[in-house]
């Protein structure tokens, strides 16, 4: 995952966080997700050149990204689920997809490269771990209480109550993220809780 600040004349510079202010306009970057945010004081020629910008980034992958729009305080879906922990920052590049079942077998092929000595690929990594959450048939509920557990535990020196869990919870199960969304999140979280990844 790579966070950008996009300046007035359509300018990258890559951040370790998102501060969501009124005149900001940030790119995240999630591989297969490109959002773009932009505070409620942004003109809309800005908004146009960051949308351009955009697409410019998407026109040379091998394999483009869906680009969402979000406008401050109308967020939703995976992006709302995970806005806290964009605030609070990265340290490193982490990656997320969902499409599960449609990726596995691609991601199952990719390991199985690894294992003949070629470089890991965390996107398969991550798209297995999040299959397999999957499979462990949940309730939605349990997924979002899971996801609320890992994020406080990153966002928190000491052991979060069960009041501070409940509350984390209702925010994600109000986001509307799909079940597949939860499932790649928990999984992502997971590997970058392995390797540091988020601020402490």
């Amino acid at each position: 995952m790579n966070l950008y600040n996009i300046g007035a004349r359509g300018g990258l510079k890559k951040v370790s966080k998102i501060a969501f202010a009124n005149d900001g306009v940030y790119l995240i970057d999630d591989m297969k997700t490109i959002y773009l945010w932009f505070g409620k004081d942004i003109p809309e020629n800005r908004r146009q050149l960051s949308e351009k910008k955009a697409n410019e980034l998407n026109k040379v992958r091998e394999n483009p990204a869906i680009i969402q729009l979000i406008n401050q305080d109308k967020e939703f879906g995976a992006f709302l689920a995970i806005k806290d922990l964009l605030h609070q920052g990265l340290t490193k590049d982490a990656e997320r997809r969902s499409e599960l079942e449609l990726q596995y077998e691609d991601a199952m092929e990719l390991m199985e490269l690894v294992e003949l000595g070629f470089e890991a690929d965390l996107e398969a990594e991550i798209t297995i771990s999040a299959h397999d959450i999957s499979k462990e048939e949940k309730s939605y509920k349990e997924l979002c209480r899971e996801l609320a557990e890992i994020q406080l535990s990153i966002m928190k020196p000491k052991n979060p109550t069960q009041a501070e869990i409940k509350k984390k919870a209702k925010e994600i199960f109000d986001s509307s993220s799909t079940y597949e969304e939860l499932c790649w999140l928990i999984a992502e979280l997971r590997n970058l809780q392995e390797k540091e990844t988020f601020k402490k």
